[in-house]
């Protein structure tokens, strides 16, 4: 018996958002701070719409877990993303090496 593409999406979202709750009980989602961001020294883009979906690493804790997010701004250095798990939206800014630009 075949699977459906749309189905198998739609419980790779669910499977997701399932891993992502449960690392959030780790701990608190880390962001970079102020300090490693450097506003005033770097560049700061904000896209009005969330700009391109990417798969990006966020820590909640101790806990690293691979998520797929949409880019809200950016600097050359960090990339502020947001993603959700059921009805709770995550905002963070991680690394720019810790994203990998979705091809869509």
């Amino acid at each position: 018996m075949g699977t459906s593409k749309r189905l198998a999406a739609h419980y790779d979202m669910r499977s997701q958002h399932r891993s992502i709750l449960a690392a959030a009980r780790s701990g608190p989602l880390q962001s970079l701070t102020e300090r490693e961001l450097a506003l005033r020294e770097h560049p700061l883009t904000i896209y009005p719409q969330p700009y391109r979906s990417v798969r990006a690493w966020v820590r909640f804790g101790p806990e690293a877990i691979r998520v797929d997010a949409k880019l809200m701004r950016s600097t050359p250095r960090a990339a502020g993303i947001s993603f959700r798990a059921e009805e709770q939206i995550f905002r963070c800014w991680v690394w720019g090496s810790a994203i990998e630009v979705d091809d869509e």
